[in-house]
């Protein structure tokens, strides 16, 4: 084997940007005014987690930031990476900081991927200033990580490349494969060109990914003709090139930019819409991009709570049911059993009368604090508290006419009753909006009696 197979790199590798300067990208995060460039020019970089699909530069822009901060750089991959490399990571961190005077950031990729105790692991030296730590994560930051961690770092939102952004990283690419060509062939003219349409099914092929355009761009190269003449070496990639690297592997993933996050919206928005095709189709569509088959699941139960409710109980359980099957099958068999669930969510009848009877608790909670629990619904396990009148005047619901106490009370005794739970019209709430509506009246009869 040559020499020049032994030091070999991806593409995506050799291009992997210097400086933030030749950064493709994330302008939400690095333009004028933005929150990185606040950071640096602040000269406090603190801990961040980097959020988003994967070849939208996590890793560079970590690179690029302790560059810029002059901080050493230790990379860690919570895939092949464990306590033991955490913890060589930390000495070598405060090593460098006590001989060389001179901080560290730790990047971890994958940080969604170590437990609970792996990613409490960092959060002393975090919290001393061994290292600033950016964890990089393709998931939910709110599902996947501990709490603990994020609240000592800020999440950062990095988007899916749009087609301007992926076209730079492909005339970029174009230029470093010319560059080695040119160098392998000790040819000192070279031409290496792309056809407009194979360039936009590269780029629609590679979802947003530049590492994954970059990928397929290299391998294209092995299909084209190069034409050797007194001007040079010189080259063109058709589209028919570009068929023979992606033919099969084009992902489902929206072609302009939006993230999976973007998708799960619009799948719950389908299950809402009642339109079991659609939520089909998002659901399929995430499944066969590399969504997370469990974040799925997930959003799934939420769904049926938030969306079904007592409309049809059944939903929830079908949901819960089908994470369970999945868990237990894996993928490809347990995928059937989330496309049921979501088909079934979709056609079920609708409320959201629980999700906003929550809300509004929640939001009375949060405006007007807590109030005292009433004597009479107080447990009385000691004398003293029988003493003290707890429990006293409490009906037994039990005991009373079909089981309930008419006219009793249950809301502190300094707060209005509220009708939070507005059952509607549909499904199983048809029955429960007429049984509130009977116990209702029941309570004003009770409420007018004791004022005779």
């Amino acid at each position: 084997m040559s020499s020049a197979k032994q030091l070999y790199k991806p593409l995506s590798e050799r291009l992997r940007p210097q400086n933030l300067d030749d950064y493709v990208g994330q302008t939400h995060l690095l333009g004028h005014n933005r929150v990185v460039t606040r950071m640096l020019a602040s000269g406090k970089l603190y801990s961040l987690i980097f959020w988003g699909p994967p070849g939208v530069g996590k890793t560079t822009l970590a690179r690029l930031l302790a560059k810029q901060s002059d901080l050493q750089f230790i990379s860690l991959s919570a895939v092949l990476d464990g306590v033991k490399e955490i913890r060589l990571a930390v000495e070598q961190a405060q090593k460098q900081r006590v001989q060389f005077q001179q901080g560290t950031l730790l990047f971890v990729d994958e940080v969604h991927r170590f437990n609970k105790a792996q990613q409490d692991a960092f959060l002393p030296f975090v919290e001393d200033g061994t290292f600033v730590f950016i964890g990089a994560t393709t998931e939910n930051p709110s599902f996947e990580l501990n709490n603990a961690l994020l609240s000592r770092a800020k999440v950062l939102v990095l988007r899916e490349l749009d087609e301007i952004d992926l076209m730079q990283v492909l005339q970029r690419g174009l230029q470093q494969l010319a560059a080695d060509w040119s160098a392998e062939s000790q040819c000192d003219s070279v031409s290496l060109k792309i056809n407009e349409s194979a360039a936009q099914l590269l780029i629609a092929s590679s979802d947003g990914d530049a590492r994954r355009l970059l990928n397929f761009l290299e391998q294209t190269v092995d299909f084209v003709d190069w034409q050797l003449s007194e001007n040079g070496l010189a080259a063109q990639i058709e589209v028919e090139h570009a068929k023979e690297v992606v033919q099969g592997g084009l992902r489902r993933f929206d072609k302009g930019g939006e993230a999976f996050y973007d998708q799960i919206s619009a799948l719950h928005k389908s299950v809402r819409g009642s339109d079991p095709n659609a939520a089909l189709y998002w659901l399929v569509r995430m499944l066969d991009g590399g969504v997370d088959p469990r974040y799925l699941a997930r959003r799934l139960i939420r769904m049926a709570s938030e969306e079904i409710a007592n409309a049809d109980p059944k939903a929830l359980q079908v949901a819960i049911n089908a994470a369970q099957s999945y868990e237990r099958l894996g993928s490809p068999e347990g995928d059937l059993a989330l496309a049921q669930a979501a088909t079934y969510l979709a056609v079920a009848p609708k409320s959201n009368a629980v999700y906003t009877a929550y809300k509004t608790v929640l939001k009375d909670i949060k405006e007007h604090g807590s109030h005292p629990v009433p004597l009479h619904l107080r447990n009385a396990p000691t004398q003293l508290m029988a003493e003290l009148d707890y429990g006293k005047g409490y009906r037994y619901a039990h005991d009373e006419p079909d089981a309930f106490a008419a006219g009793e009370c249950y809301f502190p005794e300094d707060m209005a009753q509220k009708a939070y739970y507005q059952p509607v019209e549909r499904g199983l709430e048809i029955k429960i909006s007429a049984k509130m509506r009977h116990l209702d009246n029941l309570n004003q009869q009770a409420i007018y009696k004791r004022r005779k």
